[in-house]
């Protein structure tokens, strides 16, 4: 064999499927992968949802997940074939030779152990160190990953840290056992940009003053391009591409890769403003129930019919909170919302069947909006049944032109939400949004949890809807890649105040508030060097104050 640390050849994986009608079949998922990883490396692994970026990922420590198992090839690691291991041995690797960083810290962590005892407890277990010094140890990674107060951060419960301290701890954990291989599976994806960036800083800082090789798990090219030397573009289970990060980058040979280079290019133009708002927010604070605490304070917000107001701002800036008071689901303290000519009753019971019908919602996580006991058809005929009192063939053929809106045909009506991709599950819930013929939409992270592509197609989708039905889009992200090809209006959030508000043109221009500032440069660009420009930046900035 080479002296690659990591030595794949011909990988592939498989996994039973148990259809809802006929017998289990056996489906190869992963089809003859190969690649080498040296030490001190890291390789990017990209690709869509369904690529088999995770399975392939965890094959470096002989597991599948979910029933997935891998049924051909070797897997090397440290010259040995790992696939030949048996279960004693393979306990041995695992969290000790080869760690996993897994994309939810929160979901990984036990809430009722303390942090040093987690991050320190598979080092201790696999002999590497006695507890003295695998605290040492913690102690020093959470120095070298930026962590606040190093030598008592891991006295703390997980729930007294915030996400992206509790993922760099996650790092700490992986890294303590002093492994040869980490996992990092979707890292940062979960993350605002402004954590998202500490985060990447830390974990590439990692990697190279440890040594260790890695395999960068994630959908999002941007961010492989900063942590990574060599990518492997991933699709359906097969190698699309596979080069250094400056040929993916600058010179991608295949057009899948060419597209996932191109993606958020749409060019949408800032539309002028109609003389009189579908929705204005005035002077609106709000305190959830049983608290003291505004976590909305004075917001005053207009939107335009036909246009698209992008609120933007990091997780528990209230930008959620917001589309609550709008829909009446928490009624402000003080302000009102006028909505199409008419002041809204601030709690959601006392609005009228109209209220409700002009203004609808569309939500982050498709498969928890939808009942998945009902069909495709069911889901969006509720509203049409509802709100107009349509039944039978009328149903049915509005059914099939909301579906030709969406682009999906019509043979959708039957399936169930199991049977659709993550891309055409939010299809359906704005298809859904649309059978009321609102005025307006609140899209909540509409295409956070979808893969770029498949995002990129429901914003230019929900584009041409604009243009068809003329309706008006709350738009909330904390994606400016998704701000700067949506948006018309800009309102940046903070702390629960509107810290920068106007057209995008005026937002997105310099001078900059600290905030808008720090949100801007966070965003990372598909190009090389891109991260250490930025650390260079902050350190001048921080040297300056």
């Amino acid at each position: 064999m080479s002296d690659a640390m990591l030595k794949v050849r011909d990988l592939k994986i498989g996994a039973t499927v148990y259809p809802p009608s006929g017998k289990p079949h056996d489906i190869e998922i992963v089809h003859g992968v190969s690649f080498d990883l040296e030490k001190g490396k890291v390789l990017g692994l990209i690709g869509e949802s369904g690529a088999g970026k995770s399975t392939i990922g965890l094959s470096a420590m002989a597991y599948g997940r979910g029933g997935v198992k891998i049924t051909g090839g070797e897997v090397w690691v440290n010259g040995q074939d790992i696939l030949k291991h048996g279960i004693r041995d393979l306990r041995r690797l695992r969290g000790a030779d080869v760690t996993y960083v897994s994309q939810s810290a929160a979901a990984s962590f036990n809430p009722a152990k303390k942090i040093m005892e987690q991050v320190t407890e598979a080092a201790i277990l696999q002999g590497k160190f006695s507890r003295k010094e695998a605290e040492a140890r913690a102690v020093r990674l959470f120095d070298k990953l930026g962590l606040p107060n190093p030598e008592t951060i891991g006295n703390r419960y997980p729930h007294q840290v915030s996400g992206g301290q509790l993922q760099r701890c996650m790092t700490a954990l992986a890294l303590c056992p002093e492994p040869d291989l980490v996992v990092f599976d979707e890292p940062t994806t979960a993350l605002d940009v402004t954590t998202q960036i500490d985060v990447l800083m830390a974990i590439k800082a990692a990697i190279r003053d440890t040594g260790v090789a890695a395999l960068y798990i994630t959908h999002d090219l941007a961010v492989v391009a900063q942590v990574s030397d060599d990518i492997m573009v991933l699709r359906m289970g097969e190698t699309v591409e596979y080069g250094t990060v400056d040929q993916i980058i600058n010179n991608p040979q295949e057009e899948y890769t060419q597209a996932l280079v191109s993606v958020r290019s749409i060019d949408h133009e800032e539309k002028q403003p109609t003389p009189d708002p579908v929705l204005s927010v005035n002077h609106v604070t709000a305190r959830y129930r049983g608290t003291n605490f505004d976590v909305l304070r004075n917001i005053s917000v207009d939107l335009h019919e036909g246009q698209t107001l992008a609120v933007v701002g990091e997780s528990g800036s209230g930008k959620s909170t917001l589309a609550r008071v709008i829909t009446g689901l928490l009624p402000p303290s003080d302000g009102d919302i006028n909505f199409a000519g008419r002041t809204l009753s601030p709690a959601l019971e006392q609005r009228s069947k109209e209220d409700l019908r002009e203004l609808q919602m569309i939500y982050q996580m498709a498969d928890t909006a939808m009942n998945p006991r009902q069909t495709v058809g069911t889901i969006i005929g509720r509203p049409l049944e509802f709100y107009f009192g349509m039944r039978g063939a009328e149903k049915r053929k509005r059914i099939k032109e909301l579906l030709e809106e969406i682009e999906m045909a019509d043979g959708f009506i039957d399936r169930y939400p199991a049977e659709l991709s993550g891309g055409q599950k939010q299809r359906v819930c704005i298809a859904r949004a649309l059978a009321a013929k609102p005025k307006m939409i609140i899209c909540d992270e509409v295409t956070s949890a979808l893969d770029p592509l498949v995002a990129d197609g429901i914003l230019k989708l929900l584009l041409n809807l604009q243009k068809i039905e003329n309706v008006a889009y709350l738009f909330i992200t904390h994606d400016l890649a998704t701000v700067r090809a949506i948006a018309d209006s800009i309102a940046v959030m903070y702390q629960g105040k509107v810290v920068r508000y106007g057209t995008k043109s005026e937002v997105l221009s310099p001078p900059f508030d600290d905030y808008t500032d720090l949100l801007l440069s966070s965003v990372p660009e598909m190009k090389l060097g891109w991260l250490e420009e930025v650390i260079a930046h902050r350190k001048m900035e921080s040297a300056g104050n």
